[in-house]
């Protein structure tokens, strides 16, 4: 995936998320989007690269670093449980879609259960 079609696809995937919803707040360059107001995806230009950046499972995140180039530890975030997403070829959709939806899935667990506007143990797998 190129360019700016990384952070389309990601917000398209984000979009159809429940109870997911857009802010600025850290200003006019990053949008962030949050479910329940806590946030599971950023996105910026960072070197004139349009980047995504994504909450996941460490395992899971050394795993996906380490087989994609375009896969690297969250930009300004925990390195550990953030991943950020550059344009590349590796990327494909139903990847970025993935990612998305586990980022979404991730957080959303960690809400009380009353705020969850899904079920993180099955949202995703069917």
């Amino acid at each position: 995936m190129h360019g700016e079609a990384l952070q389309d696809r990601a917000r398209q995937r984000a979009d159809e998320l429940p109870s997911a919803g857009w802010e600025q707040p850290f200003g006019p360059e990053w949008d962030v989007c949050k479910v329940r107001g806590k946030v599971f995806m950023l996105m910026t230009i960072r070197g004139g690269e349009p980047i995504v950046t994504l909450k996941a499972d460490p395992e899971e995140a050394r795993a996906l670093q380490s087989e994609h180039a375009d896969i690297t530890p969250g930009y300004h975030m925990n390195k550990r449980h953030w991943i950020t997403l550059h344009p590349g070829g590796s990327l494909t959709t139903a990847l970025v879609d993935e990612l998305v939806t586990e980022s979404y899935r991730l957080v959303v667990e960690k809400l009380p259960r009353a705020q969850r506007p899904i079920d993180p143990a099955t949202f995703g797998l069917e």
